[in-house]
Formats: structure tokens, sequence, C-alpha cells
């Protein structure tokens, strides 16, 4: 099968039978074998019996429904367990994303080498208000991520080699970061491509401000989960040691200055009346609380099944004669 067509849904009953219309029609006209997996997400209106007949009319119609709503992550990542086309594409239900796009992607997972092309919705129909906040969310995971040629990491339309999903796993929010995920599973050939930006036809958007705040927080996961995930130890022991010291060497320093008065006959007062040393006290505490922080975390990924499952590209190997 040439292509996977993923879109999860929430709520998008009037625009259903037009973009799977639109989407038969591209796959026609361009020879390409084809299956369109419908996500519910727990849908409260009329979509999953939408569904239930698109998928009588076209045979590549499938579905799959949840019974409540989980978010657009678990949905996505139910897709791509299910995926069976060489490439994935991954598109939003509400008609803002046009499936005119769908062969110059496949183009460039198919002949161009990209294991993931994101698009970029360039011109964009979105008030200010969404527009000037996603600006800044994209140039902080550019930053983070170091995946400098993205200008738009969430982007609902997306292309993927089949491979990529199936060593991804999208959880939570995740799906803002998809790109990230690949490039720390080891797919770094990572595209992207201007596409047409339609001003929404139906219903309403389902996300709010909330998703940025939360956006950052996942980034932070991210990349802390990333670089330190199987290495806690080089994080909290680095730091709660310097934190042990630098309060370690500021009480000591409290005390010297106190036995200096008490040496040159100078008026002193109680190590315990300065403030400094309780400072001193919270600091050393601190710093051993993170040290054991990590030592716990290393006894966690030490007896972890998964702490030597590495992802291997290719193998060679010579068979004894």
């Amino acid at each position: 099968m040439d292509i996977s067509v993923i879109i999860p849904l929430y709520n998008e009953a009037e625009s259903l039978p037009e973009l799977e219309q639109w989407i038969a029609r591209v796959m026609a006209d361009n020879g390409f074998s084809y299956e369109i997996l419908f996500i519910n997400d727990g849908s409260t209106d009329d979509s999953w019996d939408v569904i239930r007949r698109l998928a009588e009319s076209n045979p590549a119609v499938k579905g799959v429904s949840f019974r409540r709503n989980y978010g657009k992550s678990p949905a996505l990542n139910t897709g791509f367990v299910r995926a069976q086309g060489d490439v994935v594409i991954t598109m939003d239900a509400d008609l803002q994303d046009s499936p005119d796009e769908i062969p110059a992607l496949y183009d460039m997972i198919k002949n161009e080498g990209y294991d993931l092309v994101s698009g970029w919705k360039q011109k964009r129909y979105d008030p200010l208000s969404k527009t000037i906040p996603t600006k800044l969310f994209n140039a902080t995971a550019r930053r983070v991520s170091g995946i400098k040629n993205l200008h738009d990491f969430n982007c609902g339309l997306k292309a993927y080699r089949n491979k990529v999903v199936k060593h991804i796993e999208v959880y939570g929010d995740m799906h803002r970061y998809i790109p990230y995920l690949a490039k720390n599973a080891g797919f770094t050939r990572i595209g992207e491509k201007v596409v047409h930006h339609q001003a929404r036809k139906y219903g309403k958007t389902k996300f709010g401000l909330d998703r940025f705040v939360n956006g950052y927080l996942d980034l932070a996961t991210l990349w802390f989960t990333n670089k330190f995930g199987v290495k806690p130890m080089h994080f909290f022991g680095l730091l709660g040691s310097l934190m042990f010291i630098l309060g370690f060497v500021a009480a000591a320093a409290v005390g010297i200055i106190k036995l200096y008065h008490m040496h040159t006959g100078q008026s002193y007062s109680l190590v315990t009346d300065s403030p400094y040393f309780y400072i001193s006290l919270v600091m050393m505490i601190l710093g051993t609380q993170l040290f054991l922080t990590g030592f716990l975390g290393e006894l966690i990924v030490r007896n972890s099944p998964r702490r030597n499952d590495y992802e291997i590209e290719e193998e060679l190997r010579t068979e004894k004669r």
C-alpha cells in the first residue's frame, strides 16, 4: 500500500464527507493505493455514524472510536500503530489542511529521501492572538530541539516514512513535538514544505491558549528526558554536588570569620545569629537531596528492562562454515 492517511477528529461530522471525497479524488488522480484511518476521539456529535457510512461506500475508509475524549496525541498514536502504507500522512479533519498537498509530500518521502516532512502554513488565516504565540512557541522549539529548518512544529499536515511512526510513541500532548521525537529516535532527515492553509469551514477550534503553557512544559520534559533520561546522575548529581559544596564553603566561612574575630579580640556574635549560616544549611540539605534523587534515578534506570534497548538500523554478520 502506498499511503495511509490518519485523521484524528473530535466533533467534525460536517466536514468528514467532503474531506473523504477530496482525499479519494486526489488518490484516484495519482493512482495511489491508500487507506484512510479516521480516529474518532470521543466525539459527542454524529462523527462516528458519518464514518460508518463513509466506510460502507469506500472500502479504503477505516475507523477507530474512543469511548471518551483522550486528546490528539493518543489518537495519532493509535493511527500510527495501525498504519500500513509506505508513507503515512497526518492531517486535521477541519478542512484547513488540503489533500492536494499529498502527492508532493509523498514524493519528498519516497524520492527525496526524507524521513519526515512537516507542513508550514506560511500564510495563515488565524487571529493575531494565535499567530504571535505560535511564532514564539516555534522559535523556542527550534532552539531547544536543534531542528533549525522547521517553522511550524505543530502543523497537522505531515508525512512520514512508515518506519518512523513505528519507532516513536506519541503520548500526552507530545504531538506538538513529533519532529523532535523523530530526531531523538534517530530519524534526522527532516524536511519542510510550504502548504496551503484554508480558513475553517465548519465548527470551531478545539484548542485554547492553555496549549502554549502546556507546550513549553512538554518541551522542557522532552529536552530533559532526551539529555538525562538514561543518565539522571549527570544532572541531579552535578547540581546537588555544586549546591552542597557552595553551602559547605559558606558555612565554613561563617565559622572562620567568628574564629578570626575571637583570635583578634574583636566583638563577635553566635554563628546561629547569622542568616548566612541557615542559608548554608539549606543549600547543603538541598544539595544532598538532589544528589540522592540522581542516585535513585540511576537505580531505576539500572533496573529498567529496556536499559539496553537500542534501535539497530542494519547489521552485518558472517556465517560460520
